[in-house]
């Protein structure tokens, strides 16, 4: 058994809020098997971060007034359970099997069909070099970064949660659905675009690869074609000084440090802390060792004192905040396209997304995190749409800082559609004394 120190917060100190909804005959379900402890516990946080599949999952996702119709669903997911990124120099690699084996644990009910359907994706429709990524993982001895079982049975589990929502209650998707009513969008990795197979494979009524297509997004935060962003890239700068600057300043974190870069063999100014732990994380969810430890640093409380994330993160998520919203208002006007929308994503691509949100109280997104943003119509008043906002089946729509007043003003169970998009088209930019993400994006900082 290896033991290890963990020496990081990989989540905010504060925890989720519940923001259960107002309907007095609906009750509060929370979807998180192990129960929150009171204060910081290093063995909660890591196997909240594994996210480990065991029990069936509940949700708050598709809770609305009988009145109200579901008319749109956008998901932003992260990849499931992997292999590690980074390797510790003279230490034995996690022995991890990443071929699929529906008789070993954790498995799905669905496990077994998904990896003979998977070997029959040749009619897929993949973008660029999608198409010749693997479907779905299958090296004895992992890869680097490789989708595990684990990963793979997380997303089952999840789009098979999600079916029996959006599908099976609301009929999101029409029976004789076709391709244009999906909107699917993977990084380059094999392991987000397996991670989006396994979570459509379980979620849409009948898997059919005619009508499967992965466009290929280069970027991990999802910019598009808005990708050039000098004031972005600064401030990502800025916040990386102030994690070192706070690093330095702990005499005993300081030394660990020294100590870890030594065993690694880098210079200590170069060593990130998510390189150790990404390996020690491993262990642990795959029952290898037993976290005995924590140091907890400052490091969320100076984060938001000084901002440079936030503002890092305004700019980075804009693009894809800004493709939900026109998406959402062309469905708005009666556009029967893309009802259905999927991003199948990295840690680095919810972490923005969620602080630009202004969740501040959000956890790291773990293993299979999900962030769903739902769009519905009010049938009583024609003109009349709103959203919610779910993260890990969580409801956080009035944590978010474009909706927390309304909420606290008029009580509504959902936010006007069109508070979400005056924040997208104008508020974000407003730290930045501008009207446009070009002028933001250009404007020197000071």
């Amino acid at each position: 058994m290896l033991v290890i120190y963990i020496l990081v917060h990989l989540i905010p100190v504060k925890p989720i809020k519940d923001d259960g909804l107002h309907s007095k005959n609906r009750k509060r379900i929370m979807p998180n098997p192990l129960t929150e402890p009171p204060a910081i516990d290093p063995i909660y946080e890591a196997q909240f971060y594994c996210n480990v599949p065991s029990i069936s999952e509940r949700s708050m996702e598709g809770h609305g007034p009988h009145y109200f119709k579901l008319i749109s669903v956008h998901v932003l997911i992260r990849h499931g359970d992997r292999y590690p990124l980074y390797a510790i120099p003279r230490t034995k690699r996690p022995n991890i099997d990443c071929t699929l084996m529906p008789n070993r644990k954790p498995s799905h009910p669905l496990l077994e069909d998904f990896i003979s359907h998977m070997s029959k994706g040749s009619e897929a429709q993949m973008d660029g070099s999608l198409s010749s990524l693997p479907r779905y993982p299958s090296h004895s001895l992992c890869e680097m970064g490789e989708l595990t079982q684990t990963g793979i049975v997380q997303h089952l589990q999840n789009g098979q949660l999600l079916r029996d929502i959006y599908i099976k209650k609301h009929n999101l998707l029409p029976i004789d659905w076709i391709s244009k009513h999906l909107y699917l969008e993977t990084t380059g990795k094999s392991r987000t675009l397996q991670s989006g197979l396994a979570l459509l494979y379980s979620f849409l009524p009948d898997f059919d690869w005619k009508k499967i297509n992965f466009r290929n997004q280069w970027s991990t935060i999802f910019c598009s074609g808005h990708c050039e962003c000098q004031r972005r890239n600064h401030y990502l700068e800025e916040e990386q000084r102030r994690q070192y600057s706070l690093r330095v300043k702990k005499i005993d974190l300081e030394k660990t440090y020294a100590d870890m870069a030594r065993i690694v063999g880098i210079p200590t100014r170069q060593l990130r802390a998510s390189n150790p732990i990404d390996s020690m994380l491993c262990h642990f969810c795959h029952n290898h060792f037993k976290v005995i430890k924590k140091h907890q640093l400052e490091d969320e409380k100076e984060r938001q004192k000084k901002k440079y994330y936030y503002l890092y993160a305004l700019l980075a998520s804009h693009p894809i905040l800004n493709q939900t919203v026109n998406r959402m208002l062309r469905i708005a006007e009666g556009k029967k396209e893309e009802l259905f929308v999927l991003y199948s994503a990295h840690d680095v691509t919810l972490s923005p997304v969620l602080s630009a949100l202004g969740i501040t109280g959000a956890k790291f997104p773990r293993f299979a995190a999900r962030l769903v943003f739902e769009l519905w119509k009010d049938e009583k008043k024609y003109n009349e749409n709103f959203i919610r906002i779910l993260y890990n089946g969580v409801d956080v729509t009035f944590q978010t800082s474009f909706c927390r007043d309304f909420n606290k003003h008029f009580g509504k169970m959902m936010c006007p559609l069109e508070k979400f998009v005056h924040f997208v088209k104008q508020d974000m930019f407003s730290p930045f004394n501008t009207t446009s993400y070009y002028d933001a994006c250009r404007r020197r900082p000071f």
